[in-house]
């Protein structure tokens, strides 16, 4: 199979696959029941030919559809598959109509159709395939009336007839199995998915830890023992160190999540340094991949602010809460403080690290942005930054 073609495969389409090649069997094997059908009932007929031509028609279709259904390896397969099961319908519904043409009120008033109820179940199976149990229970409903329509038995008949509960039950039952191939198969394809990032996750972490760990801590040394000008360039170093291990055994445990929720303690954790402590709940905090990843952004850019103003010995604290109803953040340091009014005057000067990046992210989420404290009288006293997010 070329790439092209099999990118055409969706993991659904993969899923439901083998179903869809035991169906055709089962389409082959309800043929030769009909064409039996055929032959015992044929003496029957006012119009012989027009029946056989209709069986025909039976046999053919089954053949052409079976073919098509039963492989997904030519251009277009995947598209043509509802116009089989569209065209299946149609076949079925004039086959039976047909009926009237070939046999008189007495005849078809008590028997089958000419295409049997058991080849008309075909059209009901690939329904359910495509739809679910919703298209394969309107599809057996569909026919069912249809058939009742043509023998005419609407009345009392209908009670004693077993066309209805057959093709609608088969709808379901089917409709249900292709859903749950089609759930396997994603459960599958994730857990695959998990599993080879977990296997590069470790493959990185192994290199991470053989080279540039090493040199993080190997310039961390150097630089503390000859002192001087590179003792600044062994602080930064041994920052980058502690984060880098942290992010490094953060990313073992976390996992793929796309748009589905993530546990935001990892994307806290991972500003981890020894300036910076980070403390979150012991259990999981649940919450949406965007907004976890926003919460983190904004926390980032408060920590960026305590770097850069709050003085070289300065350290920050992070401590995240879960209520229940929300998500409280504290972002403190026990630097310089933040004058009365700062803020404002950055926001005047252009500058919208603090209205953007953190005030603008969690407004949008819905939450609010509190600073609890600012420069005073009491020199040293710190800055808190308080993020409310509701769940």
């Amino acid at each position: 199979m070329t790439a092209r073609r099999k990118a055409e495969l969706h993991p659904a389409d993969i899923a439901t696959t083998p179903l869809w090649r035991a169906a055709q069997a089962l389409r082959l094997v309800t043929l030769l029941y009909a064409i039996g059908q055929q032959f015992a009932s044929v003496p029957y007929y006012t119009n012989q030919a027009l029946s056989w031509a209709c069986i025909g028609l039976m046999a053919v279709w089954s053949v052409v559809s079976a073919a098509m259904l039963s492989q997904w390896r030519f251009p277009g397969a995947i598209r043509w598959r509802t116009r089989v099961v569209l065209g299946d319908h149609v076949v079925v519904i004039g086959l039976m109509a047909a009926t009237r043409l070939v046999a008189d009120y007495d005849w078809y008033h008590e028997h089958q159709t000419i295409p049997t109820t058991l080849w008309a179940i075909n059209a009901v199976i690939g329904a359910a395939f495509l739809h679910g149990p919703l298209g394969g229970v309107l599809s057996g409903g569909l026919i069912a009336v249809v058939a009742l329509t043509v023998r005419d038995q609407w009345g009392e008949d209908v009670w004693k007839d077993a066309t209805v509960p057959v093709l609608v039950s088969v709808g379901i039952a089917l409709g249900l199995a292709a859903n749950v191939a089609r759930r396997v198969q994603a459960q599958l394809a994730r857990a695959m998915r998990l599993t080879a990032a977990a296997e590069e996750r470790e493959r990185l972490a192994r290199e991470v830890h053989d080279g540039v760990l090493q040199v993080l801590s190997y310039i961390k040394r150097r630089g503390s023992e000859i002192g001087g000008p590179t003792e600044e360039l062994a602080l930064r170093a041994g920052e980058q160190e502690v984060a880098l291990r942290v992010l490094v055994s953060e990313q073992a445990g976390r996992e793929e999540a796309g748009d589905a929720e993530v546990d935001l303690r990892p994307l806290l954790t991972a500003q981890s340094t020894p300036r910076v402590l980070v403390s979150t709940p012991g259990d999981p905090v649940w919450i949406g991949s965007w907004v976890a990843n926003e919460i983190a952004a904004a926390v980032a850019t408060a920590l960026s602010n305590v770097r850069l103003h709050a003085g070289p010995n300065a350290k920050a604290f992070v401590l995240l809460e879960d209520t229940g109803s929300e998500l409280v953040i504290s972002v403190r340091d026990d630097g310089v403080g933040i004058p009365p009014g700062r803020l404002a005057e950055a926001e005047a000067e252009g500058r919208m690290g603090v209205s953007r990046s953190i005030v603008g992210r969690i407004t949008a989420l819905g939450g609010s942005a509190d600073l609890l404290t600012e420069l005073g009288d009491d020199i040293g006293s710190g800055a808190e930054w308080e993020f409310r997010v509701p769940r």
